[in-house]
């Protein structure tokens, strides 16, 4: 019986699915964009691992990555039970840090007076060294939550703040004229050009400030706390459980990852609200 090979092969053509080229157009930068980063940690890892095992360096000093990642299996409750109180605190203190900064640089572009009576007092705030007004915030605000908020936003809020300063200020001089001749009010121009063209600026200080307000309460907990991550590195350093604390310091950074994450959707969410066409009536 004869087989008409060129019918069998169009078949067998149809019943693969090419891949479009606009699919991965689409996808691609986003796929690169992660692979990367993966890829690059994954090269580190096993770098890391292949390094402490050759060595021979006591497990006191050093411990692979192997053993981080087995007393997160067999501990995972626990570090997951002190991670809730330390996400929790930061979540509360990067609120508070974003509500001031934007506030603070609100003011110090609403006037060249206003800027020049916060700016300096706020760079000599910044310039002072964090660690060491930890234990003051403690004589402050005593031993508890309120001076790890205190602390992380005291940490966190100058990127923000000066971010949004130099976003309002930075206003295309055009869109400004325009509501000036369309006679909109200042609060007009404020909500409908100045906030937006600022919250690029905004957000850029919102990303550098989720990473500080981390840092923040893990130093309140290192002083203070009998819960926490930071609380399980202190802990676990003092009984040489190098592991345990790397651990710890392993969910901290996946804790500003998931952070920083929320951050940038938030960013993206906002900017495609942003972009939809807005009419002269809207500014007016």
């Amino acid at each position: 019986m004869a087989v008409d090979v060129n019918s069998t092969a169009g078949r067998l053509e149809r019943t693969v699915t090419p891949v479009h080229p606009a699919s991965w157009r689409l996808y691609g930068p986003a796929i690169r964009r992660v692979a990367l980063p993966l890829a690059f940690v994954i090269c580190v890892f096993a770098a890391w691992e292949v390094a402490v095992r050759i060595s021979g360096v006591s497990s006191m000093i050093i411990v692979p990555p192997s053993a981080i990642f087995a007393v997160l299996s067999q501990h995972h409750a626990i570090l997951m039970q002190h991670a809730i109180p330390t996400l929790a605190e930061t979540v509360a203190g990067f609120s508070l840090a974003s509500l001031l900064g934007i506030t603070l640089g609100t003011l110090i572009a609403s006037s060249e007076r206003m800027r020049q009576a916060i700016y300096p007092n706020m760079v000599l705030f910044q310039v002072i060294p964090k660690v060491a007004l930890a234990p003051l915030f403690i004589v402050w605000l005593g031993i508890g939550t309120p001076s790890r908020l205190a602390f992380a936003v005291f940490i966190a809020f100058f990127p923000v703040a000066v971010s949004t300063a130099a976003g309002l200020a930075g206003t295309s001089p055009a869109a400004l004229r325009l509501c000036r001749s369309l006679t909109a009010t200042g609060l007009q121009t404020f909500v409908n050009v100045r906030f937006p063209y600022a919250v690029p600026y905004i957000f850029a200080g919102l990303k550098v400030g989720v990473t500080m307000s981390v840092i923040g309460i893990v130093v309140g907990e290192f002083v203070t706390a009998q819960a926490g991550l930071g609380y399980i590195i202190m802990f676990a350093s003092s009984a040489a459980e190098t592991a345990l604390a790397l651990a710890a310091v392993f969910l901290l950074c996946l804790v500003g990852v998931i952070l920083y994450g929320v951050v940038t959707l938030l960013e993206i969410a906002v900017m495609r609200k942003l972009d939809a066409p807005m009419s002269a009536g809207d500014v007016v």
